[in-house]
């Protein structure tokens, strides 16, 4: 799929642009944005959790196809980054931005479960997975990208990506699937409660 061929949100190229201006190097690409509009848009009433807010690009997706009665929690532990993401959101009464470190926010989060999972960073992927997949509601998705290999890992990165796939595939209330595609996405559906 040509990148051309996407229509992206309204608001996608201002945050990229404000997102250059600060050197910001860990977008996700249009395709997994795409990808992220449609699952968004397939669950009515959805509750949507973002590990990885960055600058607000991928946000923007997951904001693109939300429902009336639709909510979001997206974080990151970058004021920097957020500061660009709250120009675009902060007025959205769906999404809530909120700074903290995404391994202690998984771990004392006691709220409700999510149908949708974005894990778009460290915590929630590399670390503090089983925390994660706790607030997957049945039938929910769990989403990663950048399982294939990326000219910004570092060296070594390859084996907790290896690591991560083989857990995920050993889990019998969850089902998987790999593609390598975009940078390379792992969609997973819960499948037991």
């Amino acid at each position: 799929m040509n990148d051309r061929a996407i229509k992206v949100p309204a608001n996608y190229n201002s945050i990229l642009e404000s997102s250059n201006k600060i050197q910001f190097s860990m977008p996700s690409d249009l395709q997994t944005g795409s990808l992220l509009r449609t699952l968004v848009a397939s669950t009515p009433s959805a509750r949507i959790l973002e590990l990885g807010t960055g600058t607000g690009l991928s946000l923007a997706w997951i904001a693109d196809a939300l429902d009336e009665n639709s909510q979001v929690i997206s974080i990151d532990n970058s004021e920097t980054y957020l500061n660009i993401a709250r120009c675009y959101f902060a007025e959205n009464p769906q999404i809530e931005i909120i700074c903290a470190d995404g391994d202690k926010w998984l771990q004392e989060y006691r709220g409700e479960l999510f149908d949708l999972i974005f894990a778009d960073a460290w915590p929630g992927k590399y670390s503090s997975l089983d925390e994660a997949l706790a607030l997957l509601k049945q039938g929910g998705i769990y989403l990663i990208d950048d399982m294939l290999a990326q000219p910004n890992w570092p060296e070594g990165h390859q084996e907790n990506v290896d690591k991560l796939i083989s857990y995920l595939e050993s889990r019998e209330d969850l089902k998987l699937t790999q593609l390598e595609w975009s940078t390379g996405i792992v969609i997973v559906v819960k499948v037991l409660g």
